[in-house]
């Protein structure tokens, strides 16, 4: 047991899209990323998603409806709904999901991370 700092995890890459691991538990990852523009809309058929805002904001887009999330907010995305997250400006968000997750669900892209780094 140690405690980890966002923060200092945060500041160890730079690069959007591309979540890293910081904890794991019961069969789920904490996970942190940068995001910055437009990902690729998707979903994932059997996993929920949790998004929390550390740092900025960003649009959750989903097909009927947007949702604007600001520091210290989060959402839960429901397993099967299409979504699409965008950023103008750099935001940090903490991810919580099942440790299979697939960053672009069933959506293959440039974007999609199969191997997550561990911090």
């Amino acid at each position: 047991m140690k405690k980890v700092s966002i923060s200092e995890k945060l500041s160890l890459f730079s690069d959007h899209w591309s979540p890293r691991v910081v904890g794991k538990l019961n069969g789920q990852h904490v996970r942190l990323a940068k995001f910055r523009g437009e990902f690729v809309w998707h979903q994932h058929d059997l996993e929920d998603e949790f998004f929390l805002v550390i740092r900025g904001s960003f649009d959750m887009q989903f097909r009927d409806r947007v949702e604007t999330l600001n520091e210290g907010e989060f959402i839960i995305v429901p397993r099967g709904t299409e979504h699409c997250p965008r950023a103008d400006e750099e935001v940090h968000v903490l991810l919580f999901e099942p440790a299979s997750t697939l960053n672009t669900g069933g959506a293959e892209s440039d974007l999609t991370v199969r191997e997550l780094e561990e911090l």
